[in-house]
């Protein structure tokens, strides 16, 4: 019987000690980028093809139009190229941005958030008041998104 005890607490102290990954948001980041940005040039490796969010190719979203709303981490996203090849695009996004920088998008149009499983993780970086960057590491080419924050 001391055996079975012994192994009981032994696999729940196991179970219950779980490391985790996941830092906690960065809220005063999050307060810097609330308003309305633009999208001032999409950075990467020439020869390569890249489509962001799986929306358009990467230099339609060049121009394009972010809002952050920093208290519920909504906004949207609005695609205003008007090459032949760029699409016209708006989306609603969710987002935040963690202590260790990482910096979580989904885009989730008219859906409801929990029913939108896919989304992106990049890295938020060199952040100021007035601009910052999201890179995406998670293609073999290095993706650097510039932003500059729209005055008002």
């Amino acid at each position: 019987m001391k055996k079975v005890l012994a192994i009981g607490i032994l696999s729940l102290a196991m179970f219950s000690c779980k490391t985790s990954t996941n830092t906690k948001n960065d809220v005063p980041t999050q307060i810097k980028l609330k308003g309305e940005w633009t999208l001032t040039n999409v950075k990467y490796p020439s020869g390569y093809k890249v489509t962001s969010f799986n929306v358009a190719d990467a230099k339609c979203f060049e121009g394009s139009q972010w809002k952050f709303v920093s208290n519920n981490n909504t906004g949207t996203v609005t695609l205003n190229n008007n090459s032949a090849n760029c699409p016209q695009y708006n989306s609603k996004i969710i987002w935040n941005i963690k202590q260790d920088t990482s910096f979580n998008l989904k885009f989730i149009g008219d859906d409801k958030a929990k029913h939108v499983t896919t989304g992106y993780n990049l890295t938020a970086s060199n952040i100021t008041d007035n601009t910052f960057e999201l890179i995406d590491n998670s293609t073999e080419a290095t993706i650097v998104y510039s932003f500059v924050k729209n005055n008002k």
